[in-house]
């Protein structure tokens, strides 16, 4: 099926359910929703937010102390969790969704109370906490390899089907970016497996009972996938038809694997803001340095037709894993948030920093830096056109019009600021980022170009404001 046709008929299926059910849906200032002054941001509680967060696990409604890892992601200032729909055990704790029988099978009919309890205490703790849960509603990752086996959506574990009646196989080797898994083409547009799908429908609509009722929630449709276009759009397209007979508005976007932001499937996003009002760029994530900054940049470029939140749930790097190091990590944060990104949390370990002491030093002074810089003004100067004497990756400018300008360094250095002619003077102050301190105040009467050097080497922020003649 073309792109066009595929996203035709999800955009159909979204009219004919608002005329069936006569549904507008009613504006509530209270959700997360586009910031309307500011549409690269989000706005939750009628306030514009930026989102910055890091957790230990991806599925985080099932870990057992789930409350302490929210209190302190709060206490420093975070607000973006990643849940993941995931039950695959990689510890002893997660549960599957379903019921277990006495004979030790699954019945795809029945609800296992447990898993939706957790799930269900997590939207509330969030919610009374400001956290904004993004969602991945499939992980292909629970589908294949050993997670395949034991799942009750295998044949030899459920009472529901076989694997003729199914089309299923008994075993996924490969890893799951090689989509061999029919568990990903069930839909009408691809292959219309009805023997599968009635129960993915019945257990988004389950997770839907939940979410709906929350102010607090994003959707995205899978965890870096690299599946067919019609998957993603059928279930995008699902998950707003049940939000608009339920009559809320929510958002929804699509993780695509692909490291390279330019790659083609990409724009399978990118191209339809009617679909997927955010984008996630996560996989961007696994590049480093100056080029990760072009990337990113690159994306904003693309669709600032029409501006959207630009998000990425997981900021990888840190020297246990193998996406970078934990320096990495903290810089890829940094950029994203000189350069615009609506949300910027650090990947749970290996592969992250998620909530431990540095990460927690990153979310603290990006508040500190927030509290006195309004990034809903300011606009990411893009090839940093007005820093001189800079070096790649040196230090990277935002700025709100010719009244203040922040530069973020990754490790000490130097660069010339070009400030207005008309300037009657101008305040210097630096933010030692690993510190959480900002530094006295300095005043300068005069220079058309400020010489910007960090008191050190390692991460600093130079916050530059000018009064004007």
């Amino acid at each position: 099926m073309k792109s066009s046709s595929v996203f035709s008929v999800a955009l159909l299926c979204l009219t004919f359910c608002m005329g069936q059910y006569g549904i507008e849906a009613a504006a509530d200032d209270t959700r997360i929703q586009p910031y309307p002054e500011n549409p690269w941001y989000w706005q939750y509680d009628g306030k514009p937010v930026i989102l910055l967060g890091g957790s230990k696990d991806d599925s985080l409604f099932q870990i057992p102390d789930l409350k302490e890892q929210l209190d302190l992601l709060a206490a420093i200032g975070g607000n973006y969790i990643r849940n993941t729909m995931s039950d695959r055990k990689d510890h002893d704790f997660e549960v599957y969704p379903f019921k277990r029988l006495s004979d030790g099978k699954y019945d795809l009919d029945e609800w296992n109370d447990e898993y939706w309890r957790r799930f269900s205490d997590m939207l509330r703790l969030t919610e009374e906490r400001g956290i904004i849960v993004q969602i991945e509603v499939w992980d292909r990752f629970d589908y294949s390899r050993d997670n395949w086996g034991p799942h009750p959506y295998n044949p030899a574990n459920n009472v529901n089907y076989t694997y003729e009646e199914s089309g299923f196989a008994p075993r996924y080797p490969k890893h799951p970016g090689a989509n061999e898994q029919p568990f990903f083409f069930t839909t009408p547009p691809q292959q219309n497996n009805e023997v599968v799908l009635k129960y993915q429908q019945r257990f988004v609509e389950k997770m839907l009972s939940y979410t709906l009722t929350r102010p607090n929630v994003l959707y995205c449709m899978d965890n870096e996938t690299s599946g067919a276009e019609e998957w993603s759009a059928y279930w995008a397209g699902f998950i707003k038809d049940h939000a608009t007979e339920a009559g809320v508005d929510v958002y929804v976007t699509e993780m695509w694997d692909d490291w390279n932001l330019k790659a083609a499937r990409h724009r399978r996003t990118f191209d339809h803001p009617e679909l997927y009002e955010f984008v996630d760029v996560s996989q961007n994530n696994h590049i480093s340095d100056q080029e990760h900054w072009d990337n990113f940049q690159w994306v904003r470029e693309y669709i600032g037709g029409r501006p959207r939140p630009v998000n990425t749930v997981k900021i990888y790097g840190a020297d246990t894993g193998s996406y970078g190091t934990s320096r990495d990590g903290v810089e890829r944060f940094w950029r994203l948030l000189i350069g615009g990104a609506a949300g910027a949390r650090f990947h749970r370990p290996d592969s992250g920093l998620g909530i431990s002491k540095r990460a927690r030093a990153q979310i603290q002074s990006a508040r500190m830096f927030l509290d006195e810089f309004n990034m809903f003004e300011a606009t990411p100067d893009l090839q940093n056109k007005l820093l001189s004497g800079r070096d790649d990756d040196e230090a990277y400018l935002t700025h709100i019009g010719r009244r203040k300008y922040a530069v973020y360094f990754s490790d000490g250095g130097g660069v010339g600021l070009e400030l207005p002619e008309d300037l009657a003077g101008y305040t210097v102050k630096w933010l030692d980022i690993s510190a959480c301190k900002w530094s006295a105040v300095s005043d300068r009467k005069s220079g058309k170009r400020v010489q910007l050097q960090p008191p050190g080497d390692g991460q600093w922020l130079a916050l530059v404001t000018v009064t004007h003649d």
